[in-house]
């Protein structure tokens, strides 16, 4: 459970850094195609976040208000990198392993 939320809090962060360039590129005249596309992909992983904040937050451990706040921090730039750092990475047992690696056994 845990290490779903971590990997969903960084690929929900990198989108927002994507959505971030392509609306830069957007602003100084290139083209809306990467707004276009990623916007819809961005706001659904979002929501994905913080559905499993909402969902999990009593299996963490975690006060409501807590949750609420991994979501606001979250709708920052960088803020997915750092509740995941800050507040998750804490949570998992193996922590001291990628996210991103297999399960120990």
């Amino acid at each position: 459970m845990v290490r779903t939320l971590r990997r969903v809090s960084i690929i929900e962060a990198i989108s927002y850094l994507i959505l971030v360039a392509a609306t830069l590129v957007k602003r100084t005249g290139g083209t809306e195609l990467g707004v276009t596309v990623v916007g819809p992909i961005h706001g659904v992983l979002f929501l994905v976040y913080a559905g499993l904040l909402l969902r999990d937050h009593r299996s963490l451990g975690w006060p409501v208000w807590k949750a609420v706040a991994a979501m606001i921090i979250g709708s920052l730039p960088f803020g997915g990198f750092w509740v995941e750092r800050q507040w998750l990475a804490p949570l998992d047992d193996l922590s001291a392993s990628s996210c991103w690696g297999p399960p120990a056994t």
